[in-house]
């Protein structure tokens, strides 16, 4: 293989990443969330501080978004919807897709459908590039009975650049009939 083919194959694959949003990037958001002495150790939606060793209240404690955002994600996976809740009350900025996003997912879970969307559509708002969101949504809108807005938030997700992600395997397996705990 020449310089010349290696340089291009770089050159090539970098544009791709700059020309892909970053959402659909955000492999992250898409793994299962590590279970850590938050979701072990820790009730009634506190989360774990590693420095102190101990259970905290959120609101008592000095926790970033970033930090809130990965507990709740932790704890709804984990089926704590409500704990969940409360851990995003406690955003500093309830604006944040990532927080919208899984305020839509608790809801859709504790079966609160039209709620759900609301949040899904506030996170799409401000970044119609999150296919995570879109995933999530178009499962609540299969759950419900919608499967025409399913597909739809599937060919979004697919023209936004996440056909590879699970975001988009997720919803499509949900659309077939397999069942998904997401």
């Amino acid at each position: 293989m020449s310089k010349f083919t290696i340089f291009s194959s770089a050159l090539i694959a970098a544009s791709l990443m700059i020309a892909t949003p970053q959402s659909a990037r955000a492999a992250g958001d898409e793994t299962p969330p590590k279970t850590t002495n938050t979701t072990k150790k820790c009730k009634q939606g506190r989360v774990y501080d590693s420095i102190t060793k101990k259970c905290l209240k959120v609101q008592s404690h000095n926790f970033t978004d970033d930090q809130l955002y990965l507990a709740a994600r932790e704890l709804a996976y984990d089926g704590q919807y409500h704990n969940a809740l409360q851990v995003l009350d406690a955003a500093k900025n309830q604006n944040d897709p990532r927080i919208l996003n899984y305020r839509g997912f608790t809801n859709r879970k504790l079966g609160n459908h039209a709620v759900a969307m609301e949040f899904y559509e506030a996170a799409l708002s401000i970044d119609p590039n999150y296919i995570l969101a879109r995933s999530y949504m178009g499962q609540g809108l299969l759950a419900n009975g919608d499967e025409v807005g399913a597909l739809a938030q599937l060919k979004e997700i697919r023209e936004r650049g996440g056909r590879d992600s699970w975001s988009y395997t997720a919803l499509a397996m949900a659309l077939r009939g397999m069942p998904s705990n997401y």
